[in-house]
């Protein structure tokens, strides 16, 4: 149950009546893993733990730098050199002392992917490489675990979640990650953050609203999205949503050969 404290620290959440004690109750109980203490996962983090989200674990083997602070605002200047991890943990306990913080400083792959992901009821992918990104949906399926996963580019967002492992009510399959994006762009075609820049506030915006998807998810108020693929573009301040259906020839819950394991990470 919820203490007096709590009471009071999520009041405003309470008194929504899409909220309310129950859906607090139930963000109380709910366990979510953040792949990467990044832009994504900085605010990400910092959102769900000032919500009032039971636990939380984040995934990350990297270090502060002072390249990271102009976007990462979870960590501060005196943090340079020290685990993303360890700095996440302080600021989320000392943001909101009633969340449980799991920090994992090790680089996800293949061999613990599935471990980590099994753990926790719902997972945040706020990484920056398409490895990884693939690896997580791939991992979420296996566990049945839903992925709520985004990407940033210089000046644009993209944000979707993906129920692969369930099935819609026409009873058929969700689609997957690779529904969307059925193989990763070829090697160099892509310019990474460090060469291509990336406006810092984008990531503070898409983060939250990681995060919302997130706790909609877990109180289960409006419409997620689930099939829909929502486009930031921050030069033009436009927000823009695609649907996507189940494609039959996907690996993972296609009609043919699926993926079975993580074998093809290795």
């Amino acid at each position: 149950m919820l203490s007096a404290d709590e009471l009071e620290r999520y009041a405003r959440h309470i008194v929504l009546r899409e909220v309310g004690g129950p859906g607090q109750q139930a963000l109380k109980e709910a366990s979510v893993l953040v792949v990467g203490a990044g832009g994504l996962g900085a605010p990400a983090l910092m959102y769900l733990a000032a919500a009032g989200v039971g636990t939380l674990g984040v995934v990350d083997d990297d270090v502060v730098s002072l390249s990271n602070l102009q976007r990462q605002i979870i960590h501060t200047t005196p943090d340079i050199g020290r685990r993303k991890v360890d700095t996440a943990a302080e600021r989320i306990f000392a943001l909101n002392p009633h969340v449980d913080f799991a920090a994992h400083a090790t680089y996800l792959n293949a061999d613990n992917a599935l471990a980590l992901i099994g753990g926790y009821d719902l997972v945040l992918d706020g990484s920056d490489n398409f490895a990884t990104r693939y690896l997580v949906s791939d991992a979420c399926f296996l566990a049945a675990r839903p992925l709520i996963t985004a990407a940033l580019g210089t000046f644009d967002a993209t944000l979707t979640t993906i129920r692969g492992h369930e099935r819609n009510e026409q009873g058929e399959f969700n689609p997957t990650y690779r529904c969307l994006f059925p193989e990763a762009p070829p090697p160099g075609t892509v310019p990474a953050c460090a060469a291509a820049g990336v406006m810092g506030a984008l990531a503070g915006v898409l983060g939250s609203m990681m995060a919302l998807e997130a706790i909609r998810e877990i109180v289960g108020f409006g419409e997620g999205l689930i099939g829909r693929l929502l486009m930031l573009d921050a030069r033009t301040m436009r927000v823009e949503t695609l649907r996507y259906q189940r494609d039959p020839q996907n690996i993972l819950n296609g009609d043919g050969l699926t993926i079975t394991d993580l074998s093809g990470h290795r």
